[in-house]
């Protein structure tokens, strides 16, 4: 399987009518260096085979959230029209790691959560896109996916949660395959600006590396043109975005996006949009953060202004943000046609922004890069593992946990190896931890548990890691004959063997601990609710204006 196109979807599917589609009804709802191969091209198909790749108006990518999906069901009248929209889609290979997060547990009702990861990437590869700031250093390079979100819509579909994860976020990228060549990304060896995912086979890496991170399971991913968002912008006469001060985001070096904007509110469509989206020279102090902060507030904004229906009266304007958004998008095979998309924004529409919050993942830096931050990036992650809304409303339902169909042996025959993983980065390792456990376990029956003394690991919490399926019912039967939660049982590449990493939870004792589960949202997340009409962008001092 690799990047192809749909076709023929028409075929097995009826074209949306008008009246289905709301034509009737007001709608609601950008481092590292390129791999060796430079960069491959990408085509779209056609019933004639591979077509040259047209131009692209605008190259700079980034992942709008769902709202260039929302307009798509909105446009498509007609067999012909609606065709012609499922051969722009350009598709892609979901996960082409080696590992998936598991599936999450269905609620009382059967329904589960659905998780999108909405990648970005800044290709320089077009003389267009030069004049739009692409560095002539990186021209003709492979795109680097410099704006990743993830959107988590809860499994009741009331409320929707969204994580940024900064460009400059070192990670572990795993072991990827490219789809196309079957050319294989060994997993770094040290760790690595995760913008550098896309150049590793595809999108389908990006994927690899977020579920390997969060352990959350994607259900899909997207990526738009940012011509797209700003054409929506231009279709309902602007969105409002906000500015504590005079802001001209250019300095004596000539970085920055160009934008000027007057303090306070300015409606902004257009060249004006794809400034802000981009600006960062100007922005508080000048990071991908400030950045990521500012799409938020102007997804939140778009989304309000689509809802307060502002100008989408025109069925012809529609049409043409159809055929923009499509032939921007690339998705994963899941969502290949315009019925797909348009029943995902189904989906989407029923959160309001009241129910939606915009968070940054939590980082600590590491000279100029950053790390997900110890603890609270853990704790955004298991919020959205476990549907927990992050703007604190509803009651969250107690999850079932899922029981692995492999039966597990007698304990006298599970092999357990047992590792220290008690340091920290405030605390040096608890000696002897490993033996200790394994005497714990010894005594529960398991008389096969070994301690493997050979490396102090860092493990925030304890976790016990098995290979393959036919040892997830050895592994959870050690959780279970400790208390642990099943959650706690993960599959890993990583290991030969059902393995117990005593974490930093668990620095002593005989008996694991049990902590009261916080259910806050952390306020390092710097939560932004979608409804917050009074967010406002503080300026630098050094980039305002008289």
């Amino acid at each position: 399987m690799g990047k192809s196109s749909v076709r023929g979807e028409g075929a097995r599917e009826r074209a949306p009518h008008a009246s289905d589609l709301g034509l009737e009804e007001s709608p609601q709802h950008e481092g590292g260096n390129p791999p060796a191969d430079g960069g491959k091209q990408r085509h779209r198909g056609g019933s004639g085979g591979p077509r040259a790749p047209r131009p692209r108006r605008r190259i700079l990518r980034w992942s709008a959230t769902v709202l260039s999906v929302l307009i798509l069901g909105t446009a498509g009248v007609g067999y012909l029209w609606y065709q012609h929209l499922n051969n722009n889609l350009e598709t892609d290979e979901l996960n082409i790691g080696e590992d998936r997060a598991p599936e999450p547990t269905p609620n009382a009702a059967g329904q589960t959560p659905l998780n999108i990861l909405l990648i970005g990437s800044d290709a320089r590869d077009s003389k267009e896109n030069q004049k739009l700031g692409g560095a002539k250093e990186t021209f003709g390079g492979t795109p680097l996916a410099d704006v990743q979100m993830l959107l988590h819509l809860s499994a009741d579909r009331t409320n929707m949660s969204v994580i940024s994860m900064p460009r400059d976020t070192l990670l572990d990228i795993p072991k990827c395959t490219d789809p196309d060549d079957g050319k294989v990304y060994e997993a770094s060896t040290q760790r690595t600006m995760t913008n550098q995912t896309l150049g590793r086979g595809g999108p389908g890496c990006t994927v690899a590396t977020w579920e390997k991170l969060t352990n959350i399971h994607i259900n899909h991913f997207m990526e738009v043109d940012f011509s797209g968002v700003v054409d929506m912008a231009d279709a309902i006469g602007g969105v409002p975005v906000c500015v504590d001060a005079n802001i001209h985001s250019r300095d004596s070096e000539g970085h920055g996006s160009g934008l000027k904007l007057e303090e306070g509110t300015t409606s902004i469509k257009g060249k004006q949009a794809l400034q802000w989206l981009r600006t960062r020279y100007g922005f508080d102090d000048g990071s991908d953060i400030s950045r990521a902060k500012a799409q938020h507030m102007y997804m939140n904004s778009l989304v309000r202004e689509l809802r307060e229906n502002a100008g989408l009266s025109s069925p012809n304007k529609l049409r043409k943000l159809a055929e923009t958004a499509t032939s921007a998008l690339k998705v994963d095979e899941g969502l290949g046609s315009v019925k797909k998309l348009y029943d995902l924004s189904n989906e989407l529409k029923k959160v309001s922004p009241e129910r939606t919050t915009m968070t940054t993942m939590p980082f600590e830096y590491v000279g100029a890069r950053v790390i997900p931050k110890p603890g609270d990036a853990e704790q955004l992650f298991r919020l959205v593992r476990d549907d927990v809304s992050l703007d604190g409303k509803g009651k969250k339902k107690p999850a079932e946990e899922k029981v692995s169909d492999d039966p597990a042996a007698d304990d006298a025959e599970i092999a357990v190896q047992v590792q220290n993983g008690t340091r920290s980065d405030t605390e040096p390792p608890v000696g002897g931890r490993a033996t200790t456990v394994t005497q714990i376990l010894a005594g529960k029956g398991f008389t096969k548990a070994t301690a493997d003394s050979t490396a102090a690991l860092a493990q925030e919490k304890t976790v016990i890691k098995f290979p393959s399926a036919d040892l997830e019912g050895d592994a959870q039967r050690v959780a279970k004959s400790l208390g642990m939660k099943l959650s706690s049982v993960k599959k890993s590449t990583d290991v030969s063997g059902v393995t117990l990493v005593v974490g930093a939870d668990w620095r002593e004792g005989n008996t694991y601990p049990k902590s009261k589960q916080d259910d806050k949202t952390p306020d390092s997340a710097d939560a932004l609710n979608g409804s917050d009409k009074k967010a406002c962008m503080h300026v630098n001092p050094k980039f305002t204006w008289e």
